[in-house]
């Protein structure tokens, strides 16, 4: 059963930091770019970071790039990670992991609230 189940978000702080996890089942995870998605109140979702297949390189959205990172765990867990630091309030949305292209269904997310 081909799945993505995302996790790790809360509430936190401007400033603070928060690592994100998605884990992936049902396919062959290794041989897809994957990304980080985001989904802001009232907007539409948009792609903030992209790994390729074998974790050699990355993209970022201009509006997360130096604050995010985005790595991949091929070998054991099949996992993709996305570690968030200096959140700022416009960081506040539903966040998802998907292939970049050839997509699948979309998981439930984990929200992500940046407020003081």
């Amino acid at each position: 059963q081909v799945q993505l189940v995302e996790s790790g978000g809360g509430l936190v702080q401007p400033g603070g930091s928060l690592r994100l996890s998605c884990a992936a089942s049902g396919f062959t995870f290794s041989n897809y770019v994957m990304g980080w998605y985001r989904q802001a109140p009232g907007k539409e979702r948009e792609l903030v970071a992209s790994i390729t297949p074998n974790g050699g390189s990355t993209n970022y959205a201009d509006s997360v790039k130096g604050r995010f990172t985005i790595s991949r765990d091929n070998a054991k867990n099949t996992t993709v990670y996305l570690q968030m630091s200096s959140l700022k309030p416009e960081d506040t949305g539903v966040y998802y992991c998907n292939r970049k292209n050839y997509q699948l269904n979309w998981g439930q997310g984990t929200q992500v609230t940046v407020s003081s």
